[in-house]
């Protein structure tokens, strides 16, 4: 290895600090564990002022062509110590050689994290996270992030942007397709399980990365479902609705967290101290380090808190240790300190916590741990990793109406497959899929055409455009997953695709909103079938043909209409890499569908938002009745959705009784067991999510409906009964009161058990004092 003198003399300094700071300790530790503080300030004790705001400064490289490293716009400024890490750049060789300027050319050595937003696989793209959750498989879950650390890692990644785990209610909001739904339970269990499939409880394996839990907070909030917008909401709601799987995640070990883009309390949580600080390390004992999100200090200069410089001085006070790509802490934290606006505390805290996380990563110890390229040739996009990925969608697929049993199809006779998704590759891996090979997705027409071979026609016509405004299809074929506009009058189209119907036995109807129609930036206000799409449907259904619907989809979509008319539809969201194979898989019947909804479904944009776990009014609407005057109803609608919380059918039918609980009252330091008998009472195996719900009827403060406390995926086959049994202890009981303190209080509880939050058994028990 070539160095300079002067690297070498600072490198052996630092080696020396780091033997005295070493312990006899072989235990994993996790980011801010107290050894890797020692030798986090053994290095700190090295550094210029300059190096230590370097430390905190995250640019974004781009994809550094191979033998450019030294040479690239960002070179200069890691030779001078002033980036900390890096993002958007992968493979082992990139990112060794843009590693290596920091080693070698740096006046410390101190390596850089590389970061990426793997959201939901890698080069194995799975299903978005919002598929992801209608699973309620936390094993599939766990290991699909498992998949994805495995994957980066071998690609030289060692930090991914990921879980964003925001609770959002709102369909409009497109990174609704981005987490797990609408429901605070679920959501806290599929972040555990995300940050364990990404670290393992060992950052120091070379396959493990360090997960970064987002967006704190609140962000899926956002006034009108318009992204970015403003949050408002009372710290009752925060503590009990929204904020348990940030606290999930953090509970869990995550090593960072990054900032959301709204404000909370009309603070931008970049700059919110009480969020960042009393809450987040405080309360919730957070020891990692907290990365903004994209020029999120620079825009609170818009949401009007001051100049690049006030807003940065805000940002370091609040807790923020790292600048995603704003420079805001490199130009101007020095100027704030010669000012005696921020202190070199504050500056040496936020260097601390980044050090400790490369610590924790054993980037000192091996700087190119993650750069083998032996690595990515045997683990990335392997068959295995395939055949994981086509199980996991499968599972995601949501039944929404099976009338007449049109599913599971035949392998026999002819299919027309029609539908402007129905031979869409690209548009298969959803949003935030950023290192998939888009050309390597299986499309739905691929997946029906292997499975059949030559034992079944497979007819195609695209039938429709995604929407008959060409302007707002430009604004979603972005990011490599064009859509293909037709130019021909959709007259002549719906014709094409109507005669082609004419010679088959059943339809196939591919349709919804592309992959960009949700995701960042990516906002809706009319969350319908476009009405080209649907006007296609109604001339397929005139045909006779059964009709099934495909539908693709990042959003709960307001599908009243298709509901009412269509036979069949498949819930199919956006699969990843193996979309085509695993909707294939459940539309012949191979798998039996078991998804289930983690958010709800609203008859119109007028209703949002709507979601199971809401609270009475004082002038409640009976259940099952509408319309009555001066209840809380609407004149035009009834307050139903069109499919629930947790709703999910199958090709088979399950039934619920023998609900008992072993005791009507306990106390708050006894437990409850709940029994239930599931049983599958039709022709063919499958898997039900049985979930369990509890409302507490009297509180201090008003209380939900009910809300998600359990869940369990059963496999049963025809005939076969089993029962479950669930245990309710005092933690279940418990919520944040007015005074915010996490407590039971004693009363009255309603138990409810059963596949989705609408059809449920009860009973009911006493908490005592």
């Amino acid at each position: 290895m070539k160095t300079t003198a002067k690297f070498k003399q600072v490198s052996i300094a630092i080696f020396a600090c780091l033997i005295m700071a070493c312990s006899n300790n072989t235990n994993h530790e996790q980011v801010g564990d107290n050894e890797y503080k020692q030798k986090a300030d053994s290095v700190l004790a090295l550094m210029t002022l300059e190096e230590k705001i370097g430390q905190l400064n995250l640019p974004s490289s781009g994809d550094i062509t191979t033998g450019e490293a030294s040479s690239s716009n960002i070179a200069q400024k890691i030779k001078e110590g002033k980036v900390g890490g890096l993002f958007n750049i992968k493979t082992a060789e990139k990112i060794r050689e843009v590693q290596k300027v920091a080693i070698e050319e740096s006046r410390l050595g101190i390596p850089l994290i590389f970061g990426m937003d793997v959201i939901h696989g890698y080069k194995t793209v799975f299903p978005i996270p919002l598929a992801l959750s209608c699973s309620w498989n936390m094993d599939l879950i766990k290991q699909s992030a498992r998949v994805a650390a495995q994957e980066a890692t071998a690609d030289g990644i060692c930090w991914t942007f990921s879980p964003m785990v925001d609770i959002a209610r709102d369909p409009r909001w497109g990174r609704i397709a981005e987490g797990s739904g609408e429901d605070a339970f679920l959501g806290s269990e599929i972040a555990k399980a995300m940050v364990e499939g990404y670290q393992s409880n060992d950052l120091t394996a070379n396959n493990t990365m360090m997960a970064c839990v987002k967006h704190f907070a609140l962000y899926g909030a956002a006034e009108a479902g318009r992204d970015y917008n403003t949050v408002d909401m009372s710290h009752l709601r925060m503590y009990n609705e929204y904020f348990p799987p940030y606290k999930a995640a953090v509970d869990a070990g995550a090593g960072s967290v990054m900032t959301s883009f709204n404000e909370i309390d009309g603070i931008p949580a970049s700059a919110n101290k009480w969020l960042l600080t009393d809450v987040l390390r405080d309360q919730w004992s957070f020891n990692g380090f907290v990365v903004t999100d994209y020029t999120a200090i620079n825009e609170m200069i818009d949401h009007g808190m001051g100049d690049l410089q006030k807003v940065s001085e805000l940002a370091l006070k609040a807790g923020v240790d790292m600048d995603m790509v704003g420079e805001g802490f490199l130009t101007t934290l020095k100027k704030s300190l010669e000012e005696g606006k921020v202190t070199e505390q504050q500056i040496n805290g936020a260097c601390r916590r980044i050090l400790e996380a490369k610590f924790a990563l054993g980037l000192f110890d091996d700087p190119y741990k993650y750069c083998d390229p032996e690595r990515a040739k045997n683990e990335v996009f392997t068959d295995q990793n395939r055949a994981i990925a086509r199980k996991t969608a499968s599972e995601t697929l949501v039944l929404l109406r099976n009338e007449n049993k049109v599913l599971p199809l035949k392998k026999q006779g002819t299919i027309a497959l029609i539908g402007p998704l129905a031979d869409n590759a690209e548009n298969m891996a959803g949003s935030w899929s950023v290192a998939g090979d888009f050309e390597k997705n299986i499309s739905l027409k691929q997946g029906i055409e292997e499975a059949v071979g030559a034992n079944a026609k497979v007819l195609y016509a695209r039938g429709a455009n995604i929407t008959s405004d060409p302007g707002l299809e430009a604004r979603v074929s972005i990011f490599g997953k064009p859509t293909r506009r037709d130019n021909r009058p959709e007259s002549v189209m719906i014709q094409e695709a109507v005669n082609t119907a004419k010679r088959a036995d059943v339809i196939v109807a591919a349709m919804g909103e592309p992959s960009e129609m949700s995701g960042e930036s990516a906002s809706m206000s009319n969350i319908e079938m476009p009405e080209n799409q649907r006007a296609l449907l109604k001339a397929l259904l005139e045909t006779g043909k059964p009709v099934v619907l495909v539908l693709f989809t990042g959003r709960p979509m307001a599908i009243k209409w298709e509901s009412e008319n269509i036979p069949s539809i498949l819930n199919v969201w956006f699969g990843g890499t193996e979309s085509g194979h695993a909707i294939s898989d459940v539309l012949f019947g191979d798998v039996n569908p078991s998804g289930k909804l983690t958010t709800t479904f609203p008859q119109n944009v007028g209703q949002v938002p709507i979601y199971y776990n809401h609270k009475n009014t004082g002038r409640p609407l009976a259940e099952g009745h509408w319309f009555e005057k001066f209840k809380s109803n609407y004149l035009d609608v009834s307050n139903d959705p069109v499919y629930p919380f947790g709703f999910g059918l199958s090709y088979t039918t399950f039934e619920y009784s023998n609900l008992k609980l072993n005791k009507s009252q306990m106390l708050k330091s006894d437990s409850i067991d709940v029994q239930v008998t599931v049983t599958n009472t039709g022709s063919v195996a499958g898997s039900e999510v049985t979930q369990l719900y509890i409302r507490d009827i009297v509180g201090s403060i008003t209380r939900p409906v009910k809300e998600l406390k359990g869940f369990t995926k059963t496999y049963l086959v025809p005939g076969e009964s089993k029962t479950l049994h669930f245990t309710i202890a005092n933690e279940m009981l418990s919520f944040y009161n007015y005074e915010l303190n996490w407590s039971s209080e004693p009363g009255e509880f309603t138990v409810f058990v059963g596949g989705n939050s609408d059809d449920t058994l009860s009973s009911n028990f006493e908490l005592l004092d």
